[in-house]
């Protein structure tokens, strides 16, 4: 009897190790979008990876800059090239912690906020983000839109455009993650 329940106990702990604690995407959706009088400019990029910790409750997102496809390449060029140098600053990612109370176990839709960094064009910025997390059928879905000051992150826009391109940018993140395999 006893091996029985100290062979019961064994398969619980390992069953609770095999638990999904981490889920990623290296398939995530982030949007831009400019309104301006003038013209409005929008991109999306789908080369954007982003984790969860359900443990910890970290969260870090990386996308590659240059994934940013317009619907103008002109456009494109112009932003990879003369706004955020790609070739310099490949990458912009967020690091942060979920910091309200949530029950990963528990599905259902949870309105959040993630406490972290934001990095864009080599710039570094405290950044609150509210997000709203749908838990279930064994994935975590991710929606979190904020706007960025691109004079906060260096990001220069010459005055022969400035009526083009909006001073503050909004930005889409829409991740569907699952379970990293152990």
């Amino acid at each position: 009897m006893r091996i029985i329940i100290f062979m019961s106990l064994c398969l619980i702990g390992l069953l609770s190790k095999a638990q999904a604690q981490v889920y990623m995407t290296t398939t995530g959706l982030t949007q831009i979008f400019s309104e301006t009088p003038m013209e409005n400019i929008s991109a999306d990029n789908k080369v954007v990876s982003a984790a969860l910790n359900t443990v910890t409750k970290e969260v870090a997102v990386r996308i590659q800059v240059i994934g940013f496809k317009f619907p103008n390449k002109l456009m494109e060029e112009h932003f990879n090239e003369n706004y955020m140098e790609t070739a310099k600053f490949p990458t912009s990612s967020f690091k942060g912690k979920i910091i309200d109370a949530i029950d990963f176990q528990k599905n259902g839709t949870y309105e959040v906020n993630i406490k972290g960094v934001l990095e864009i064009h080599g710039v570094k910025q405290e950044k609150t983000v509210k997000a709203k997390l749908q838990i279930g059928l064994g994935k975590i879905i991710i929606d979190a839109p904020f706007d960025v000051k691109l004079a906060d992150f260096k990001v220069d826009v010459p005055k022969l455009v400035f009526e083009k391109i909006a001073e503050v940018i909004s930005v889409k993140n829409h991740f569907i993650l699952l379970p990293k395999i152990q």
